[in-house]
């Protein structure tokens, strides 16, 4: 049984920089292609990530799409059917991506999908889940096993996407009840992402049991406004301050007012930055100028503290 060690640390300076995730796929040639296509798109990711000067990078999750990567390894699902009962994995399967990004760089975070996102994401075609709820508390238990792996990689943060949540078609209370058996099973901070507008599902989101929560502020500047009076003491905010839904590549000056507006609210202290979401649909040049342009805003900001 799992219980709720003491958390390590996530930031060490004020308005430290990171991504959400996802990087373009860069294709590559030659003989090791053929043995691993993916290879080359994962040492570009690394690369510009380090390359940017972000604080904690990720491997690029350039393997598949967020709910594939995961539900293609977990015997009970195939293709995107609920066939039986859902199991862990048989081996890790993000943690060889991991294992390089942690030998680049000194701090990064291993990534999950979240278990209500991947329910959400099949098809119920077995007798034993009578709906998505109870299909999502069994593939909580079976990440538990992808999570403690990702630990042992060396990443500093567990990261959870569950964009899901911000729809309202989802059960929360089940939702928080499947990221909790995951992250009373870790050692590590751990920090849930969640696009779109959170309007409708803030106060039932911020009680989730994580160290640290992530949501987009670019496109939807209006989920700012949302947490004037809410009490955010001993958590740690990831601010999307730059629009991952477009190649047009913000200004340092425009990065920095977003920022600013951010830290109004915000202790900077306990304040990530970061891209709205990943930015695996963008041309690697616009995903690198991003990144560049964010940590220069973040470095302006902090200097000006």
């Amino acid at each position: 049984m799992c219980g709720f060690p003491v958390k390590r640390k996530i930031i060490d300076k004020a308005l430290s920089t990171t991504v959400v995730g996802s990087y373009p796929v860069i294709s590559s040639s030659g003989i090791f292609s053929t043995l691993d296509p993916f290879k080359g798109a994962v040492k570009a990711a690394v690369f510009d990530q380090v390359a940017a000067g972000i604080d904690i990078i990720s491997d690029g999750q350039v393997r598949g799409d967020i709910i594939q990567l995961f539900t293609s390894k977990l015997p009970g699902i195939k293709g995107q059917d609920v066939v039986g009962k859902v199991y862990p994995a048989h081996a890790p399967i993000t943690t060889k991506d991991t294992k390089y990004a942690v030998s680049k760089a000194p701090r990064v975070k291993g990534i999950i999908t979240g278990p209500t996102t991947l329910a959400y994401g099949l098809h119920l075609n077995t007798p034993i889940y009578r709906d998505r709820e109870e299909l999502t508390v069994d593939v909580a238990v079976a990440l538990v096993a992808e999570a403690r792996a990702l630990e042992e990689a060396g990443v500093t943060l567990l990261q959870i996407d569950e964009p899901i949540l911000s729809t309202g078609v989802a059960d929360l209370a089940v939702g928080a009840q499947a990221i909790e058996i995951i992250t009373r099973c870790v050692n590590l901070p751990t920090c849930i992402h969640v696009c779109g507008n959170l309007e409708s599902v803030i106060d039932d989101v911020l009680k989730f049991k994580v160290d640290a929560f992530d949501f987009e502020f670019s496109k939807n500047p209006d989920n700012l406004d949302l947490f004037g009076s809410k009490d955010l003491v001993g958590k740690v905010i990831g601010y999307g301050c730059v629009d991952s839904s477009t190649d047009k590549v913000e200004s340092v000056e425009e990065i920095k007012k977003r920022i600013e507006r951010g830290i109004e609210i915000f202790d900077p202290v306990s304040t990530l930055v970061d891209p709205d979401c990943g930015l695996r649909f963008r041309s690697r040049d616009a995903a690198a100028a991003k990144l560049k342009n964010l940590v220069s805003a973040a470095r302006e900001v902090r200097n000006e503290l």
